[in-house]
């Protein structure tokens, strides 16, 4: 479980959207609250990130399974929703005396329609195909896959970083 607490100083959040809807899109547009007693899901794509507006008066936000999902707490009375693992957890606001404002669903999956899965036997690959085919590694693909591409993305993202050595 995680709990993120909201940044000191902050002045009141804004409006409470509902955390169960808490979908608030790039372009600003929120979501209805739910009736009560329902629970609507937030979706993200693995490795995506997602603004979310917080509940009036939230302080404290928990997070079943940061291994799914993963918060950050903004101090303009948003939060950013991050995909790391498929799965479902939820979220929990809650105010500065521990009383529930809001829980909601968090479901996490794969943007598949730019990628390419090549199963070979009980090995399966991935490939991103936008516009050309490149090696995408995936949670789920085979080990010896997954790892040799793995070590090729480190080692060009430390030569990037560190520049080429001659």
């Amino acid at each position: 479980m995680l709990i993120v607490r909201a940044p000191e100083g902050r002045r009141r959040l804004p409006r409470w959207v509902a955390v169960a809807a808490l979908a608030v899109t790039l372009s600003g547009a929120a979501a209805a609250a739910p009736p009560r007693g329902k629970s609507e899901s937030v979706i993200v794509l693995v490795d995506h990130a997602k603004v979310v507006r917080l509940p009036e008066k939230a302080q404290t936000v928990v997070v079943g399974n940061p291994a799914i999902a993963d918060v950050s707490v903004q101090r303009n009375g948003v939060m950013i929703v991050t995909g790391k693992s498929f799965g479902i957890t939820n979220l929990i606001a809650l105010d500065a005396n521990g009383t529930l404002l809001a829980e909601s669903m968090v479901r996490v999956g794969a943007a598949s329609d730019e990628v390419l899965t090549v199963q070979r036997g009980m090995d399966r690959e991935s490939y991103a195909c936008n516009p050309n085919c490149q090696p995408s590694i995936q949670m789920g693909d085979a080990q010896p896959f997954f790892g040799s591409t793995a070590g090729q993305v480190a080692a060009r993202n430390a030569l990037a970083t560190g520049g080429a050595q001659n």
